[in-house]
């Protein structure tokens, strides 16, 4: 499966802290994985390994939010820019300049391990569509015999965002197609109503293809799907961590309010490296206490200090608002 990391914030964070400098960075999570408190909520190992423990070697991307198009007048609120490549991001110089020089308070990062769809740079999350950002780890299962299904359920202006081939980008197009203009700004609630409808859209369509297919025995399930789903617009931010099977586990997902301090090395006490500066004065470090709120999610933590994360139970919702204050519930669905 692939590997994610979602930061937003009021403390801005430099790219370079939270995505190439840490112990266990994203961009080392390639081949390389930390999942504590993960194994005794599985049955086996199997599913560990199966779910969690592969090589993401498929591409990688980027996006985070600035105000450059708001200071220049032509929208409102903060908007994304993406960096996409299929190289691999540690010997990528491009990717390395770009994280050393450039801060923000939300990001989403991606590393792509494919389920099937081509490697190429289109098909590399997350994806823009409008003010917004989406990205995915799982795969929907059977994706290519309800793709046409499926693209009838999609709105003109979700379709026309559509530039590749992956499970991801189709199910980020129904997403927002049940949550409206992709331009405009929405509520959390609106997020999760919109959420909660492209489930069951792809519960039924799966169940509909298993009832349809004559190769699948009787009483055997084939639509089992891991969605583990994150959305924002740069201010707010709601994540899934989901599969639809009574006692298979969707891939490993956690949450973080305090690891954003050992990321920022502004901040003593860092986890990977020093504070410092180009002149190698102190002064700009700050206090641990002053570091405002903000929230992580992520695949799979960025540091080793266990206590700064929590492993976000199997079918729930991850809220954060403007306020970062985060909330978590359950998913109920009309199918479950």
């Amino acid at each position: 499966m692939c590997r994610w990391f979602a930061y937003i914030g009021h403390e801005p964070i430099l790219l370079e802290d939270a995505l190439v400098m840490p112990k266990h960075a994203l961009i080392k999570q390639i081949n390389d994985h930390y999942l504590p408190e993960l194994l005794k909520h599985y049955s086996n190992r199997r599913e560990v390994i199966e779910r969690n423990v592969l090589l993401n070697i498929d591409g990688f991307g980027v996006s985070w939010y600035t105000h450059v198009r708001e200071e220049f007048g032509e929208c409102e609120g903060p908007r994304p820019t993406t960096y996409k490549s299929v190289r691999p991001p540690l010997n990528d110089r491009n990717f390395r300049s770009l994280c050393a020089n450039t801060k923000t308070n939300a990001v989403f990062a991606h590393i792509r391990a494919t389920s099937g769809s081509p490697v190429v740079e289109t098909n590399n999350h997350p994806f823009e569509f409008g003010r917004h950002l989406f990205m995915h780890n799982g795969t929907v299962a059977q994706f290519s015999k309800i793709r046409r299904n499926l693209l009838l359920k999609i709105s003109k202006q979700a379709y026309e965002n559509v530039m590749g081939t992956t499970d991801t980008e189709h199910v980020a197009a129904l997403f927002f197609t049940h949550l409206g203009d992709m331009y405009a700004e929405h509520t959390l609630n609106e997020f999760k109503q919109a959420m909660l409808k492209t489930l069951n859209d792809i519960i039924e369509l799966l169940v509909v293809e298993e009832e349809s297919d004559d190769t699948v025995q009787k009483g055997e399930h084939v639509n089992a799907s891991s969605l583990n789903l994150a959305v924002t617009d740069g201010k707010k931010m709601m994540a899934i961590r989901f599969r639809n099977d009574v006692t298979e586990d969707p891939p490993s997902l956690y949450y973080s309010t305090t690891a954003g301090v050992s990321l920022n090395r502004k901040f003593p006490g860092t986890a990977d490296q020093p504070p410092s500066s180009e002149n190698g004065s102190p002064s700009d470090v700050k206090k641990m206490e002053e570091h405002r709120a903000h929230v992580i999610i992520a695949s799979e933590p960025m540091t080793y200090n266990r206590e700064d994360w929590h492993l976000i139970p199997k079918n729930n919702m991850v809220f954060v608002n403007e306020d970062m204050q985060l909330s978590l519930e359950n998913i109920q669905l009309r199918t479950n």
